[in-house]
């Protein structure tokens, strides 16, 4: 019989691992924007912190970690006074910027439109 050799497509579909570990890491929230404002060139964390409205200064330090400790964000002390910390992306995280600046561009054509802060 037909029905004895069709088999349910859904069963067979799976996610791309490489999507999936991608989407782990990225897919935290703050983790996107954190990086593509990094792609743009070292920032310190006070900068960083105003760049992305509405978050934490524990959420923004906890992400950065969890950033340098998957390799794509480098942590730079500079003796002071006053003591200065600076973030930059490492090779394998400046190399998501064309992806990052191509979910821009789809976000701009197929999401509807978020509140502007004012001035920007």
């Amino acid at each position: 019989m037909a029905g004895e050799q069709s088999h349910d497509v859904a069963q067979c579909k799976r996610v791309d691992e490489g999507i999936n570990r991608v989407f782990q890491l990225l897919g935290k929230r703050w983790t996107g924007p954190i990086v593509s404002v990094l792609t743009s060139g070292p920032a310190y964390f006070v900068a960083l912190r105003r760049a992305i409205p509405g978050i934490s200064e524990r959420m923004l330090s906890d992400r950065l970690t969890e950033l340098a400790a998957a390799g794509l964000v480098v942590r730079e002390v500079y003796e002071g006074p006053p003591l200065r910390v600076v973030y930059r992306l490492t090779e394998s995280g400046a190399a998501l910027e064309p992806a990052l600046a191509e979910l821009g561009e789809w976000a701009k054509k197929y999401l509807a439109d978020g509140e502007r802060p004012e001035g920007c």
